[in-house]
């Protein structure tokens, strides 16, 4: 539970950096590849709206960039009351790298944990462009 603790804080030390001047809906999130290595990340709101990026696929980019393509864990922080799992394009993108990484939400009063196949059980994924 201490390296999960850990993971929280670098979400929420992350969730401090989000700019979400727009929304208003800041969110951290701390990555774990398979190897241990952490990546955290903010969301960066924009005023083209679909240009904003989530702080998840943040987290996601630079781990892939690091040449991680394995995900063990994921920490999502909010300042809300209720934990919030990633938005289905986080999800979606995420499971580019496996299906299996437990995610977690953490907020003010409530901490939730997933797998990431049940919040996206048909992500759509290289094994469907097997023929």
């Amino acid at each position: 539970m201490k390296q999960n603790a850990d993971l929280a804080n670098v979400a929420r030390e992350m969730l401090r950096q989000a700019y979400a001047p727009y929304s208003g809906f800041r969110v951290g999130a701390a990555l774990e590849t398979e190897s241990g290595e952490v990546y955290g990340a903010c969301n960066v709101e924009n005023a083209s709206y679909g240009l904003t990026i989530c702080a998840e696929r943040a987290a996601a980019t630079q781990a892939v960039s690091a040449g991680h393509r394995r995900f063990r864990r994921l920490v999502v922080a909010t300042e809300g009351d209720r934990a919030v799992p990633p938005c289905g394009a986080c999800c979606q993108f995420v499971a580019e790298f496996g299906d299996d990484t437990r995610v977690y939400s953490v907020a003010k009063k409530e901490t939730q944990s997933w797998l990431l196949k049940d919040l996206i059980p048909h992500a759509f994924t290289k094994r469907l462009l097997e023929t």
